[in-house]
């Protein structure tokens, strides 16, 4: 296959398989924490309930971003042509790093949330998913 071709698929499967991961642990976390009486389809609802939401209820968007990011970017790396692996890895987490700071912005969140959010579940993730990839690729070459 084109090199280029396998890199572009690598990184759709990457932003696929992540996003959904994403919103199922999203989904999960609001059955394991709800935030009780609050639609939480509704952005401006949403974003009063999380001004006074306890820590927990920010463990399963905190999971999300970073599993996300790193399953898709572990997924980018496995698909990607030889030569830009992790660069496709890398690609991963720079779309979610910036669907991540434009929720940060759409979605009001403490300032510490943000912080650990943005700094910590994009970059390091997608560099970790594509270090775990690259330990199971060299596994399966020996």
């Amino acid at each position: 296959m084109n090199p280029i071709v396998k890199n572009i698929l690598a990184v759709i499967a990457g932003w696929l398989v992540g996003s959904m991961l994403n919103g199922g642990l999203v989904q999960l976390g609001y059955s394991v924490y709800p935030l009780e009486g609050v639609d939480v389809s509704d952005l401006e609802a949403l974003g009063e309930a999380l001004s006074t939401a306890g820590a927990e209820h920010f463990i399963f968007p905190y999971l999300a971003h970073a599993l996300g990011t790193l399953v898709g970017a572990l997924i980018a790396y496995l698909i990607a042509s030889d030569k830009h692996k992790m660069t496709m890895a890398w690609v991963v987490g720079g779309i979610f790093l910036i669907g991540g700071i434009a929720v940060n912005i759409i979605i009001p969140a403490p300032t510490w949330f943000k912080a650990l959010d943005v700094l910590t579940a994009y970059i390091p993730m997608a560099w970790l998913g594509g270090k775990i990839a690259s330990s199971l690729s060299n596994k399966n070459r020996d």
